[in-house]
């Protein structure tokens, strides 16, 4: 038995079937990257697996004794202690026997015993041998190769934006180094450095990981075998990312043939059936031609994923500069980042780079008013309508439907025209109607998107668009943002994306 062994899981969610009687095992050593279409079951195959949620049947066995770490998409964690001292936490069971060493040589000062001697010792070496001695250092490599120490290692954690959270938490679980790793988007909030760094970290990690991520690049550098959910089924391929597409592409044409041949034999039954169920004479032919019938599993039908079809709809621009910024200092009770100044002509398209919590989305909401600034200004000309995307998932009811959050920024709209709008961003039918909050994160950026293409505009603010989104709806959507004829500012940390899509870079540095 591997490490982890997953037999017959059957997993069903809002009246779809994700997955059916899947098996698979995950052995030590393996570095195994999990993908698939956005709503495919990525994630709740991650939570099963922790047992967060409960799947329809199967059994997933780990072996003992095994130390498991998680990271999902939408950490959280709380609390007044720094970062520092949360980083620390990594180590509580060292820090642990540190305090039982301690008393143990308070006693030998006091007599002198060969089995608190030898108790010392033991714990001495587990100590050194474990890095005890050098945690601090050990905390800042982990905290610079992420990001984290610009952010201030004494900064109380309830203060950080989402975001940062996010990377504290990665920081911590990479400390701890389980036997395994079970990482949901670990690449989400870091910029091309830090996903560099977490990059080479994991290729030479020891253990074990499951990971999901929608960065090929990153997943053909980490990985040694893949885990395919799709058509209801899960299978694992041994083999990294470019080959196990090799793979999939010949496996998918065999499915077609088999899927076919299949449709035909059971059109075949189902004509003779009818024909002669009803005769006397023939009555026993139909009848095990039914039990035939009933003995075959039948395949989901493969099937195309829609690709997203949509334009964003732009307006108008005047023969004046778009945006004038000078020395705009942001922040909130003090600044967070130095002076800043540029300006933008029209239709000029820019990228905001900068480490993760430099201050990029605070500069933005303060061009967009959310904000007050500190000092200095800016003006966006009089003929600029702004249409933006936040980064995260952020609803203001995460009860409603995409229908209804669609229906209720665009009232003109009828329920059909938003049915088709919603469709061409590849939301199906019986999602339209589901709690946003229960949709993946995928589903939940494409109606984002179905809300953006729906606002007529001269000015895109966008902050990290394509957290979440599948490769080809990124495809669509740069080629959308390249066509657009107003204003661009872009946040983004995917190089591949933004390089030939923008004209200028605006990095911001702390001085």
């Amino acid at each position: 038995m591997g490490l982890l062994e997953v037999k017959n899981l059957t997993h069903s969610f809002g009246g779809k079937i994700l997955y059916k009687n899947a098996n698979f095992e995950l052995f030590k050593g393996e570095h195994l990257g999990i993908v698939g279409q956005n709503g495919a079951g990525k994630t709740t195959l991650l939570r099963s697996i922790i047992g967060d949620i409960t799947p329809d049947t199967g059994d997933i066995r780990w072996q003992r004794n095994i130390k498991v770490g998680y990271l999902d998409q939408y950490a959280e964690i709380e609390g007044n202690v720094t970062i520092f001292q949360y980083l620390k936490t990594a180590f509580d069971d060292l820090y642990k026997i540190e305090k039982e060493l301690n008393i143990l040589y308070e006693k030998l000062s006091k007599e002198s015993s060969p089995e608190v001697l030898d108790k010392i010792s033991n714990y001495q070496s587990l100590l050194t041998n474990r890095g005890f001695y050098e945690i601090e250092s050990t905390i800042l490599k982990v905290a610079g190769g992420l990001g984290i120490i610009p952010l201030g290692m004494g900064s109380i954690l309830k203060k950080l934006s989402g975001g940062q959270r996010e990377k504290v938490i990665l920081a911590k679980l990479l400390l701890e180094s389980p036997d395994v790793l079970l990482l949901d988007e670990p690449t989400n909030f870091l910029d091309k450095s830090h996903v560099t760094w977490l990059g080479d970290y994991l290729k030479s990690f020891n253990g074990a990981f499951m990971l999901i991520s929608h960065d090929f690049d990153f997943l053909e550098k980490v990985t040694t075998c893949i885990l395919d959910i799709e058509f209801q089924t899960i299978t694992k391929y041994n083999a990294g990312f470019n080959k196990f597409l090799k793979l999939k592409g010949l496996k998918k044409e065999n499915y077609i043939k088999e899927f076919k041949a299949q449709r035909k034999e059971i059109k075949k039954l189902e004509g003779f059936i009818a024909k002669n169920r009803v005769r006397a004479s023939t009555a026993k032919l139909a009848q095990s031609r039914i039990k035939k019938l009933e003995k075959i599993e039948v395949l989901a039908p493969p099937k195309n994923n829609p690709v997203p079809v949509f334009k964003l709809k732009s307006l108008p621009m005047a023969n004046q500069k778009a945006l004038k910024v000078n020395s705009l200092v942001v922040g909130y009770s003090k600044p967070i980042l130095p002076k800043i100044s540029f300006n933008l002509k029209p239709g000029e398209k820019v990228v905001i780079t900068g480490f993760n919590g430099i201050g990029k989305s605070t500069l933005i909401k303060t061009l967009l008013g959310e904000i007050k600034s500190i000092s200095g200004n800016f003006k966006f000309a009089d003929y600029v309508k702004i249409a933006y995307f936040e980064q995260g998932l952020n609803w203001k009811n995460a009860s409603m439907t995409p229908l209804e959050i669609v229906e209720e920024k665009f009232k003109a709209l009828s329920t059909r025209e938003i049915r088709k709008e919603l469709s061409h961003f590849g939301i199906m039918a019986k999602h339209i109607n589901q709690e946003i909050s229960t949709l993946s994160g995928g589903e939940q950026s494409k109606v984002k998107l179905c809300l953006l293409a729906n606002t007529p505009s001269n000015f895109l603010i966008l902050d990290e668009p394509t957290n979440h989104l599948d490769n080809e709806v990124k495809k669509v959507l740069k080629e959308q943002l390249t066509k657009y004829e107003g204003n661009l500012i872009l946040v983004s940390h995917e190089e591949s994306f933004y390089e030939d899509l923008t004209e200028r870079e605006i990095n911001l540095k702390v001085e």
